[in-house]
């Protein structure tokens, strides 16, 4: 067992199921990784291997089908998942954020109607904020619904669907000004957004009347997951597909979404960086130059230093976060701090292990390229540095106000 990144007081439920995960990741996901990253192909084996082990039914309530555990137990097994391919934990996290908003806020006929199959994985889920102007400023949304009758109808473009192709439920975000004058609802944005839940069949081009998703975005990293865009032109959705039955709420069902989401990413974060360390303190073992190991010059181990240090830092805070979450109070703080350092100390484990490579970590014959190109990602995804920095800055600031 590695000696960093342990999370004391786990239940023996949670130890096994950990156990379970990372068995699974050393035999079916690190051997295959690279090879499949290079070729960009969904991992579809993998992604059955985990539906057989019940994690897309992980966090779900046990009166839904799935397992009811917690966001703590969740994270692990991503950070477990991600160290050894970063995509996988991409396919789970999109489902999960989705499963938590239908716990969350869902009436109780579309957590009968969806939880059990998203359990069972029959039902994968992805969710989709972003359009393509607007980046992190979420109240720019333009996607509109406009009620029909007993139905909306749904214009825009969305961007940035992971699992876009492969899912088979998207929770959308658009504007619904109803009951709102356009003054009211240009002064609060917020307040005139509504989350639908959109099925649709898997795959790419019109996969419903009204609905196309063109084909995957071709990326740098993060490979094999279908990253897409999401095109609503016309779209009928039925009123009571409105998550939560109500418009009007849709800006802060996805933010405690993303709540969730930003501690995985933080996960994702840790397991990468773990597994960057891991490579890193093997090959400067493996390696020789002036008569001995490079592990043995000091300026190698100030490497494997810093960077042991910065993976055991990044988990530190991420169980805090879930843990916090769990606890049932407001985590935007902690997860917002997670994510940021998570991602940077990843971005940064990773250029480490890269230099030590030397110039075998240019070669795609190297494990440690592919995580080069997929550190990247953790800086962006779930919302940038820079606004996880803002959203941090603001917090401290209603904390520490000054009472002169």
């Amino acid at each position: 067992m590695a000696r960093l990144a342990q999370t004391a007081g786990l239940t023996d439920v949670q130890q096994e199921i950990l156990s379970t995960v990372r068995d699974f990741v050393d035999k079916e996901i690190i051997p295959v990784a690279t090879e499949l990253e290079h070729r960009d192909e969904y991992p579809q084996q993998i992604v059955d291997g985990l539906k057989e082990l019940g994690l897309f039914g992980l966090m779900i309530p046990e009166e839904y089908g799935g397992l009811g555990e917690s966001l703590l137990t969740y994270a692990l097994c991503v950070e477990e998942i991600a160290r050894g391919w970063m995509s996988v934990s991409g396919i789970i996290n999109t489902h999960f954020i989705v499963a938590y908003m239908l716990k969350q806020h869902g009436t109780q006929e579309q957590k009968e109607h969806f939880l059990p199959r998203m359990a069972a994985g029959d039902i994968r889920g992805a969710f989709s904020m972003s359009e393509p102007g607007l980046g992190s400023d979420v109240s720019a949304i333009t996607s509109k619904a406009v009620k029909d009758g007993d139905e909306y109808v749904l214009n825009g473009q969305k961007m940035w669907l992971t699992n876009g192709g492969t899912s088979s439920l998207v929770a959308v975000l658009v504007r619904s000004d109803e009951g709102h004058s356009p003054e009211e609802a240009a002064a609060k944005p917020h307040k005139s957004m509504t989350t639908f839940l959109v099925e649709k069949e898997p795959g790419f081009g019109e996969v419903r009347p009204g609905l196309t998703i063109p084909g995957k975005i071709d990326k740098m990293g993060y490979k094999g997951v279908d990253t897409t865009e999401l095109i609503m032109d016309g779209l009928r959705v039925p009123a009571d597909r409105v998550l939560g039955g109500v418009t009007g709420r849709g800006f802060y069902q996805m933010m405690d979404g993303v709540e969730v989401g930003r501690v995985n990413v933080a996960a994702r974060g840790c397991g990468v960086a773990q597994r960057a360390f891991e490579l890193g303190v093997q090959y400067a073992q493996q390696r020789h130059t002036f008569g001995k190991p490079i592990a043995q010059h000091q300026a190698i181990q100030f490497k494997l230093a810093e960077m042991a240090t910065k993976v055991e830092a990044a988990h530190a805070m991420m169980v805090n976060a879930a843990r916090k979450k769990d606890s049932g109070e407001r985590n935007d703080l902690e997860a917002g701090m997670a994510k940021y350092l998570a991602s940077e100390y990843c971005k940064e484990v990773v250029e480490d292990a890269f230099r030590i490579h030397g110039g075998y970590g240019f070669s795609k014959e190297y494990e440690i390229e592919r995580l080069y190109r997929e550190a990247p990602m953790l800086l962006i995804g779930e919302g940038t540095a820079e606004i996880q920095k803002m959203i941090i800055g603001r917090r401290l600031l209603e904390e520490y106000r000054f009472q002169g």
